[in-house]
Parts: structure tokens; sequence; C-alpha cells
């Protein structure tokens, strides 16, 4: 298997081991489905990490197969990728790329499907297909002027240029920069902060913001709308959502530690009508 999964603490790491580059041959690509299909259903999985072996991510397709695909081989090679990216980018969970090295082509692609991407010095993000006479074609011309801007993705696309980490960082194109010996220490600490919460909670609110991408505002707002509703009705219900009548009326949610006094110390807040009512205790 050129894909190794690993579950560590409710995370699935997805590392991708081709040596030395983890090039996305056919064969890759299917092990990083079958990996990826293979966590479908398990209540145990809260996030996942796609990273890579031999201080590399994934420096893209493998030109070599590439040149040699003809008729039917060509077309489900480009769609395999495709789908790869699409699948990852839907799981109703947080997705983080862990990248070293190079992140280039369909490498870049799967980083930029992701929720978050951390990444160390040496990271290397790139699209280099306009030069070879291609364009991206697992969603870089999607995905990257989304998280970027246009006028940056264009340049990226344009040129096939190579974005270091530090550029990367100040673009918004990585979300932390980190020494390599720290970069799953790094993902570990990230991760609490959304495994903490409902993951009912979670999906909804990344198919909201997903969706704020494909239509009009109006079109996103009724999809959010329709996404709320049945969490409000029967939803998971946290510690922090049943505390909340008993608060303090005082800036409850601009101040979290309040919910620790015990209950009956100072004013209750009654929730109603989108105003905060003082009672007795």
């Amino acid at each position: 298997m050129t894909v190794r999964l690993e579950v560590d603490r409710e995370v699935a790491w997805l590392c991708l081991d081709r040596p030395p580059l983890n090039l996305f041959d056919s064969g890759l690509q299917l092990d990083a489905e079958q990996a990826f299909h293979s966590l479908d259903g398990r209540p145990d999985i809260r996030a996942v990490v796609f990273t890579g072996a031999h201080g590399n991510f994934s420096a893209g397709g493998d030109l070599k197969e590439m040149t040699s695909l003809t008729g039917e081989a060509t077309a489900e090679y480009a769609a395999r990728i495709s789908r790869l990216t699409r699948e990852v980018a839907a799981l109703p969970l947080p997705v983080i790329a862990a990248v070293e090295g190079f992140a280039l082509g369909g490498g870049c692609e799967l980083a930029l499907a992701a929720d978050f991407r951390i990444c160390t010095p040496t990271a290397r993000f790139g699209l280099p297909e306009t030069p070879l006479g291609l364009i991206p074609g697992a969603g870089g011309t999607q995905r990257l002027p989304r998280l970027i801007g246009t006028s940056r993705a264009k340049d990226i696309v344009f040129s096939g240029r190579q974005v270091d980490a530090e550029e990367a960082v100040r673009i918004g194109l990585v979300d932390q920069v980190v020494p390599a010996p720290d970069l799953r220490a790094a993902v570990m600490r990230w991760v609490p902060r959304y495994t903490a919460h409902p993951a009912g909670a979670l999906a909804a609110a990344k198919d909201a913001i997903d969706a704020s991408h494909e239509g009009p505002l109006q079109q996103g707002l009724d999809h959010e709308r329709a996404l709320f509703g049945p969490l409000l009705a029967a939803g998971e219900r946290t510690g922090w959502f049943r505390r909340f009548r008993q608060i303090p009326a005082v800036d409850p949610l601009l101040s979290p530690q309040h919910a620790n006094r015990p209950p009956g110390t100072g004013d209750r807040v009654e929730v109603g009508a989108g105003r905060h009512t003082p009672k007795a205790p």
C-alpha cells in the first residue's frame, strides 16, 4: 500500500508513501481512495489529517504514467484525482493537510481540499500544469482563488511558479508554519479546538460555509437556515448551551469563565425575543 492509515486519539492520519516524491500514479490514487473510504461510518474518527512520507507531501502526478495514457485511461486518471479531492472537501469532519516539502500539482490540490493547512519551512506549493500545456484538473482553479483571491491565484497558475512557506502563510494559503519536528504536535494542538464540539454542528457548519461559495448570497442564507433549524430542534446540547439560561446577565457570551459560577449566584439570564431579561435569584 502506498497510503498508510494510523488512528491517534480520534484523528485519522493518512500518509502518502511512494518514495521519494509521493507522486500520484494510478496505484497511489486507488490506495488513497481505498484508505479514505475505509473511514466511512467510523464514529471513533473526529478529524482527518493528510501528510506525506520522505520529507514531501506530494509532488503531483506521475508524468511518466501520464504521458503513456490514452483514450479512456486518460479520462479515468483525470476523474479519479478530481473525485478524491471532491470527497475530501465534502467530508463532514475537519480535514488538515500537514505539509513538508513539495505540494505540487495534484498534491497541492489535495492540500487545498483540506479545511486547514499547516506546513514546515521546507514546504513548496505550486500548480505547474500551465507550463506543461495543461491546467490544474483536481480543483486548483476553483479552490485556490477562493482561498487567496483571484489575482494571486492567476499569478500562481499562469506562471506555474512555486510558493515557499513564508509567502504561503502571508497570502493565506497556509494557516501556520512550524518547525519540521513539531509538525505532528502542532496538528494535534489544532484538532481539539474543533473535535471538542458536537459532530453534527461541525458538519452542518462546514456544509453551510462551503455552500457559500457555490451560489448567490440568498441561496447560501437559505441553505444555512435549513441546516440551523434541525440542529436547534434536535441537535446535541453542550454543557455551555444548557447552562446559558443560568449565566450572569453581563456580557454572558463574552465572558465564558462565568459559566463556572454555581447557579443562583448573580442575575440569571432569560433567553427570549433576542434580549436578556434579568431575574431575581
